[in-house]
C-alpha cells in the first residue's frame, strides 16, 4: 500500500510539498506516481536559479514505461536540485519522500495549505481514481 507522509501537502498532479521554513518548500513525486510510472531511468530537472510558476511543468520523470512532466506545485525560484538522481534516479522509487526528492523551491508566492490536499484527501483522492 502506499505512503501519504502526514506533515506533506500534495498536489492531483501527484506531487508532494514540504515546508522547510522561510517560505522554501521541498517538492517530488508521491509514492502512487512512482509507483505507476514504474522504474525510473531518467529525472531532468531544472537549474539552481531558475524560476518555476505553480501548475506549470518544472522538470521530466522518465520510465521504463512513459516520460511524465512534473509541475510546480508553488511558484518561486529553485534554490537546489537533487544532483544525485543524474547518476541514480532510482532513488525516485526506493524513496519518494526521502533520497528521491527533486527540487527546493524559495517561493515567491507561498501556496496556502488550504489549496493543497492533506494525505488523508490525497489518498482519497487516488483511491477514488479521480
Amino acid at each position: 500500500m502506499a505512503e501519504y507522509p502526514e506533515e506533506l501537502r500534495y498536489t492531483r498532479e501527484h506531487e508532494w510539498l514540504r515546508d522547510e521554513g522561510e517560505g522554501r518548500f521541498r517538492v517530488g513525486i508521491t509514492d502512487h506516481a512512482q509507483d505507476a510510472l514504474g522504474d525510473v531511468v531518467y529525472v531532468e530537472l531544472p537549474e539552481v536559479g531558475t524560476a518555476v510558476t505553480a501548475g506549470q511543468p518544472l522538470g521530466v520523470v522518465e520510465s521504463t514505461k512513459s516520460v511524465s512532466d512534473v509541475y510546480a506545485p508553488v511558484s518561486g525560484t529553485v534554490l537546489e536540485r537533487n544532483g544525485v538522481l543524474e547518476e541514480h534516479p532510482e532513488l525516485v522509487n526506493e524513496s519518494p519522500y526521502g533520497d528521491g526528492w527533486l527540487v527546493l523551491v524559495q517561493a515567491t508566492d507561498p501556496p496556502t495549505f488550504a489549496e493543497l490536499l492533506t494525505a488523508e484527501e490525497y489518498r482519497a483522492f487516488v483511491e477514488g481514481g479521480s
